[in-house]
């Protein structure tokens, strides 16, 4: 029997305002992007599917879903912001050395010498484009694993959290310097920061979140989560959706992994230990739901119940 409270609401607001509430917000977002077209964060990310699932009287739904892990994820980000204040002793040669000896020569330094010619390319949105989807394709693919995989939803969320402290701790640990920093520092023979041209070239901006309020953390280039978040999505998919679509999905993880070794943001070796770090929080999750509680993705769907009456 519905409750007092939505019995109120269902006497005094329209059937279908929600469907206008969603149509209009997701209108305003899309009007706001291309004015001011921004880095698509978690929070905005939220605010936006929210949106769009109340058209389709999900919005409630989607919330208990997605919000602990998007909470979640922003809690992690304001802790890799503050990683860099409490650990000064920032490394710089470690990375440059491995990549040295894997390869004989920095494969930033290379592959620019290859690819960069003063402007930007049209390849350069190529590159440039996976590393701008970085929370994008976590939480998309979050979603579509609750909608046709729902079983193992709590499994795809815990593996991106895992793998999220496992990379504050080790920034908390080890600061690392990324290539575009050792250039300014003159550890390397020069490169180029081309993200942030390509940045400019896109015309993004900080548009005001609570995500753009964390501080950003400059020395967490070891492991590079970017990696990292996309060999686990490439995992999961191959996992949840077979052979043809996980082998497709690779070129994710390719792609983004050469873009941000050639733009100068990360070191070939910051990718290697940030897959390392993507198979370690994919074992360890189906671990954890086998091992320590066999239960335990019930307690959590438990926990978050879904009310098939909730409509809004």
């Amino acid at each position: 029997m519905p409750t007092l409270p939505r019995k109120i609401v269902n006497q005094f607001v329209p059937k279908d305002i929600w469907q206008y509430v969603g149509i209009v917000g997701t209108l305003a977002c899309v009007i706001i992007f291309l004015r001011e077209p921004s880095f698509p964060t978690p929070d905005k990310l939220l605010i936006f599917l929210t949106f769009i699932f109340l058209y389709f009287h999900q919005g409630l739904q989607l919330l208990k879903r997605l919000l602990p892990f998007v909470a979640i994820l922003l809690v992690y980000e304001s802790f890799r912001g503050i990683a860099d204040h409490l650990n000064t002793n920032v490394n710089f040669t470690a990375m440059i050395s491995a990549d040295k000896w894997m390869f004989g020569s920095l494969p930033t330094a290379k592959l620019q010498e290859w690819l960069w010619h003063g402007s930007v390319q049209w390849y350069d949105f190529v590159f440039y484009t996976p590393y701008v989807l970085h929370f994008v394709v976590p939480v998309g693919l979050v979603i579509l694993v609750w909608k046709l995989r729902e079983s193992f939803y709590w499994r795809a969320v815990t593996m991106y959290i895992i793998l999220s402290f496992m990379g504050f701790f080790t920034y908390l640990l080890y600061p690392a310097a990324p290539p575009w920093m050792a250039n300014d520092a003159g550890y390397i023979e020069p490169i180029e920061r081309i993200s942030s041209h390509v940045w400019f070239a896109m015309g993004l901006h900080d548009f005001p979140s609570f995500y753009s309020e964390i501080s950003p953390n400059p020395v967490a280039a070891v492991p590079s989560l970017h990696a990292a978040y996309a060999l686990l999505f490439s995992m999961i998919v191959f996992k949840l959706f077979g052979k043809k679509w996980g082998a497709l999905s690779l070129l994710y993880p390719v792609i983004l992994t050469v873009g941000i070794i050639y733009q100068g943001e990360h070191y070939a070796v910051d990718a290697l230990l940030g897959f390392i770090y993507a198979a370690a929080a994919y074992c360890l999750t189906l671990w954890l739901f086998k091992k320590v509680d066999p239960k335990l993705n019930q307690q959590l769907s438990k926990l978050f119940r879904i009310n098939k009456k909730d409509k809004v």
